[in-house]
């Protein structure tokens, strides 16, 4: 097996269509080996690169656009095809639906298949969700990856998996035969034994990481009245070091979850950009596991202290005091911000889209480098938000839920 390292020194842009074969479990682009190391989103590109990154990997959305600039940025493209999922109601029995689906298909690959940025076809995300019986799921990617190797024999396939279960790429396999790449969305825990599980279940080609993170709201420990907690900035970049030198001997590539800013339980747990495009330093992380670097090799603030010493209970005609200690190992000067937003109520599963909940800046007395303290509110469950950023793209992000009673 060729490590991650030595195809990420082969991986090189071109400016015509490339060759991009499956040998093994490896990935060839125009005959040298290629990492698919890299990032799901839609910007900032250049950072991305900068970085260390060769790919970037997209849903279904924005398709064009994202390959003409993962192509200035020198950049490879997982282009992904949205198949419809059986959870919202798509049946793959019923050739009404999937033949409209194909068509689409057909003038997707057609449309894309000579730019130079495409690397290779993923086909759907966790079509598989929520599915009792998931053989016409996977006998559905497989009439769609048939198609595609009939368009364009020069770009492999993958398909996406929510996670392994107890024999699910087995079943997969038995299925999808024509599918050359194994995508398998996988976070925090869980990535360790990722490879291994998904071996185990005999699958021989490419593996590829598609979806990985620090730590899903699913794992995370949570209050006494329900809210997950979310690591900070520093400890996502952390766990993300630890997943990436687990990874790394074992797979053929790995993408993380989401470069850009992504309301997902709060607007920061998946998001390695904050909405002014700020990096944070989950960005060094990924620089340091690829070979990149930061811009100018700024390091963002790091947030050594953030407590509430009263606990994260009280009552409405109370005040609240909370701490904080940030520094800049670059001894750049920083801003702190402060923010309570109400706990997210619209929650979704999948990485389904959901609305912001609202933010209540009346609540924020005092606010300073050290502390802030917080009043006013009416019983609920909340989140105290701390940003500092260092006026130079970089930035430190954590949250705290607490409750008024």
């Amino acid at each position: 097996m060729l490590s991650l390292a030595a195809a990420l020194l082969a991986a090189a842009p071109s400016a015509v269509a490339a060759t991009v074969e499956v040998h093994g479990d490896a990935i060839l682009v125009d005959g040298k080996p290629f990492a698919v190391v890299g990032a799901a989103g839609q910007t900032r590109f250049g950072l991305l690169k900068q970085l260390g990154a060769t790919t970037v990997r997209t849903y279904g959305d924005e398709t064009g656009f994202v390959l003409d600039e993962a192509q200035k940025a020198g950049l490879k493209v997982i282009a992904g095809f949205w198949l419809e999922h059986p959870r919202r109601g798509f049946n793959y029995r019923d050739l009404a639906q999937v033949g409209p689906q194909l068509q689409r298909l057909t003038e997707f690959v057609n449309r894309y298949k000579t730019h130079p940025a495409l690397l290779m076809w993923g086909l759907g995300n966790e079509v598989e969700a929520d599915v009792a019986d998931d053989a016409h799921v996977w006998t559905g990617i497989e009439e769609a990856a048939k198609l595609v190797r009939r368009l364009d024999p020069q770009h492999p396939t993958l398909a996406v998996l929510a996670e392994t279960g107890t024999d699910k790429v087995t079943r997969f396999r038995r299925h999808a035969p024509s599918v050359q790449v194994l995508g398998i969305n996988s976070y925090g825990e869980a990535l360790p034994s990722l490879p291994d599980r998904v071996r185990a279940q005999g699958w021989k080609g490419p593996l590829i990481v598609t979806e990985m993170g620090p730590l899903g709201q699913w794992q995370a420990p949570r209050t006494p009245w329900g809210a997950a907690i979310e690591p900070s900035s520093d400890e996502k970049a952390a766990m993300l070091s630890r997943w990436f030198s687990a990874l790394q001997p074992k797979v053929q590539g790995y993408i993380v979850f989401y470069w850009g800013q992504k309301q997902e339980v709060t607007p920061t747990w998946h998001s390695l950009l904050l909405q002014g495009g700020e990096y944070t330093r989950t960005a060094e992380a990924m620089a340091a596991a690829w070979g990149g670097n930061t811009p100018q090799g700024n390091r963002s603030p790091r947030i050594a202290l953030f407590r509430l010493p009263q606990g994260n209970e009280w009552n409405r005609d109370q005040t609240m005091r909370a701490e904080i200690a940030v520094d800049d190992p670059d001894g750049d000067p920083f801003g702190v911000v402060w923010q309570v937003m109400a706990e997210s109520t619209d929650l979704k599963t999948y990485g389904d889209a959901e609305q912001a909940p609202p933010v209540f800046p009346q609540a924020i007395r005092e606010p300073g480098p050290k502390g802030v303290t917080i009043a006013g509110l009416q019983p609920g469950n909340y989140r105290l938000f701390v940003t500092a950023r260092d006026g130079k793209g970089a930035a430190a992000t954590a949250n705290l839920p607490f409750r008024v009673k």
